[in-house]
């Protein structure tokens, strides 16, 4: 496996504020990874960083002991163990690279149907199966990974519309929404709500009878997703340039009874399962198998790209996490079906409201550097 030609060979000293950041940070997240490979190794991504090239440096993290209060010192061997294992190289994207932010949303909710809690969130279902090219039927769209199994094979799965009007209804219950089949783990006061929670794909649970709880991604329906603020840009109801989860909520709170004419377009429908809360300090579970870390983590294309990758990212236009333009170091522990090309990034911004003002305004141009092993670099980036 080589190197793709869109990297190209930098220096430390060619990232700007470079040595302004807080490198323990972006190791204690890579240093998570480090450890969960040992379980599973990551899959390396299209662009040619190699995972079995993460070797040397995964175990190093994995020797180094964590300091209980950081310290200028151990920030500096933080700094020192990246510029000692990797080599910056920029990612030169032809339309230039993007970072979003995305976060855990915090929500009160039932753990049984009230006259105020109606909105349920859904369990993966017993016939919604992974499908591939293999088993995907001739005809079938070839972006769909899940499918519903038949007696007659695999069919295209209900989509959002379908779902929000009943189609998972008990026979005994026709008409009465999705009571019947088992799969509500709870239930919310507000479809706008659980809407922004499958946007996000994971959720912190206050319950009603006293239990915080943690909901993730546990499948989908597979259709395409279709982003509301698209939509309400098309139809003149937003400016685009103005779109924010922001003004996306303050249209739907202003228009009640356009909710699902509008979410209805999305026909993605997200499945969750419970996770533990081990650490309140961090994010859930996502897709390379380590907690979230807030500022630190970050989705990225996964068919391009390999977890765990360092890439540091300069956005100075972004100021919305500590008011000074966004530089930093941030491991690739996520990935999403609208982060898509070799320069887009979504920022995980953290748990609850604040960390969601943040998330739901972060749309900048930024440059990507990835951190590539230096076993990976030598005659291979330009």
């Amino acid at each position: 496996m080589s190197l793709s030609p869109l990297f190209v060979e930098k220096s430390f000293d060619d990232l700007p504020g470079w040595g302004d950041d807080d490198h323990l940070a972006a190791f204690a997240a890579f240093r998570r990874s480090a450890f969960h490979v040992l379980a599973r190794p990551y899959r390396s991504g299209a662009l040619g960083v190699d995972f079995t090239a993460f070797a040397e440096a995964y175990a190093q993290a994995r020797a180094v002991s964590l300091p209980n209060r950081p310290s200028f010192s151990a920030r500096n061997e933080a700094r020192s163990f990246f510029e000692r294992y990797f080599s910056p190289a920029r990612i030169e994207a032809e339309d230039g690279g993007l970072v979003t932010g995305f976060y855990e949303p915090e929500v009160e909710a039932s753990p049984v149907r009230t006259d105020r809690f109606t909105v349920p969130l859904l369990s993966r279902p017993a016939d919604l199966i992974d499908i591939d090219d293999a088993s995907r039927p001739s005809g079938m769209d070839p972006y769909l990974a899940f499918a519903r199994d038949t007696p007659h094979g695999p069919v295209e799965y209900l989509d959002r519309g379908e779902i929000e009007r009943g189609a998972l209804a008990g026979e005994d219950l026709p008409g009465e929404g999705l009571a019947g089949k088992g799969l509500e783990i709870a239930w919310l006061a507000d479809k706008v709500d659980a809407f922004f929670i499958h946007v996000q794909g994971a959720a912190r649970l206050n319950m009603t009878d006293g239990r915080l709880r943690r909901i993730t991604y546990a499948a989908k329906s597979g259709q395409r997703f279709t982003g509301p603020g698209k939509i309400l840009s098309q139809i003149g109801e937003i400016p685009l340039e103005k779109v924010t989860m922001q003004s996306i909520r303050a249209w739907f709170k202003a228009h009640p009874d356009r909710i699902d004419e509008i979410l209805w377009q999305n026909r993605s429908y997200i499945f969750f399962r419970e996770a533990a809360v081990e650490d309140a300090a961090l994010g859930p579970i996502a897709a390379a198998k380590v907690p979230l870390t807030p500022g630190r983590s970050v989705a990225v294309d996964r068919l391009l790209h390999t977890f765990g990758t360092p890439f540091y990212i300069d956005a100075p236009s972004l100021t919305a996490f500590d008011s000074k333009p966004f530089r930093r170091l941030m491991i690739a522990q996520d990935t999403g079906s609208a982060i898509t090309g070799p320069a887009r990034g979504d920022l995980f911004a953290g748990s609850g409201d604040a960390a969601g003002e943040i998330a739901g305004i972060v749309r900048n141009a930024a440059d990507f550097y990835a951190l590539v092993p230096r076993s990976l670099v030598a005659g291979a980036v330009r």
